[in-house]
């Protein structure tokens, strides 16, 4: 998800308590800088809870935060991620 949220005037932030503290892995692509193409993606972290809705039909995205497993180079600590790509570990796994 744009990290910007900005352009989506439609998004609708909530808090799943369901999901909040439960380690997650996502996956998803990204492109690949100075080419036309993409690649795989690979999350693992703490989901925090928080969502945004966006879009008809819906889209929802949840933040991954204290990230374990993250991309060579990712510079961030979280990432948003949409709820199709989103894996929740089964307790006490990790």
């Amino acid at each position: 998800m744009n990290q910007s949220k900005g352009e989506a005037s439609d998004a609708r932030p909530g808090f799943d308590t369901s999901v909040a503290g439960k380690q997650a892995e996502c996956d998803g692509g990204h492109a690949i800088p100075g080419t036309r193409y993409a690649g795989r993606q690979e999350f693992t972290g703490t989901l925090t809870g928080e969502y945004v809705d966006h879009g008809e039909p819906v889209w929802r995205w949840y933040l991954l935060a204290r990230l374990t497993r993250k991309p060579e180079g990712y510079p961030g600590d979280s990432v948003w991620c949409e709820s199709g790509n989103l894996f929740i570990l089964e307790e006490g796994s990790g």
